[in-house]
């Protein structure tokens, strides 16, 4: 047997079939978990951080100082969470600079997708505290409450019950 052939034999030795019929190395599928990891990521981590940099301008706006209390206390809330989400989801990206090498990622898959997570429930509630702080300061309605609820439960719809959902539906059946 020639060394490729030997080297064949030794990587499909190595492939496992899994249950969504990709057939690849436990390096692949963490490689490839990995990109497209990141891939969301990237969406994620341009909105909040665009997001970031506004929030923390308005603290130099003139109307910063006619706002109530609670109004400052809704932005500072909305601040520091806007921070935490920047934190989350940028973290993917530390985390594997440090464990680069080092043969750790399928952990640091792991780990990359519980900070990403993280970011993303930071990011709803970032979303949900500007909004209220918005609606607040534009209309001093007394439906701005139920409106921002609303709100709520459209983003806890959209990012998570429809893919926990069409997940425990659909888990078991395999691409097209």
């Amino acid at each position: 047997m020639t060394s490729t052939a030997e080297e064949k034999a030794a990587t499909e030795a190595d492939v496992d079939v899994y249950e969504d019929g990709r057939e690849e190395s436990a390096n692949e599928r963490a490689d490839r978990q990995w990109s497209e990891l990141i891939q969301e990521v990237r969406v994620a981590q341009t909105g909040v951080q665009i997001m970031f940099g506004f929030l923390l301008t308005v603290v130099f706006t003139p109307r910063f100082g006619t706002l109530s209390g609670a109004d400052k206390n809704i932005y500072l809330i909305t601040v520091v969470l806007g921070a935490a989400a920047t934190g989350a989801l940028i973290g993917p990206v530390a985390f594997h600079r440090v464990v680069s090498g080092r043969r750790m990622k399928p952990r640091a898959v792991t780990w990359a997708s519980r900070l990403t997570v993280t970011g993303l429930c930071l990011l709803l509630a970032t979303l949900v505290s500007a909004l209220l702080l918005i609606l607040r300061v534009a209309t001093h309605n007394h439906v701005v409450p139920w409106i921002v609820a609303g709100i709520v439960a459209w983003y806890l719809l959209c990012w998570f019950v429809l893919p926990f959902w069409a997940s425990h539906r659909h888990g078991s059946e395999r691409e097209a």
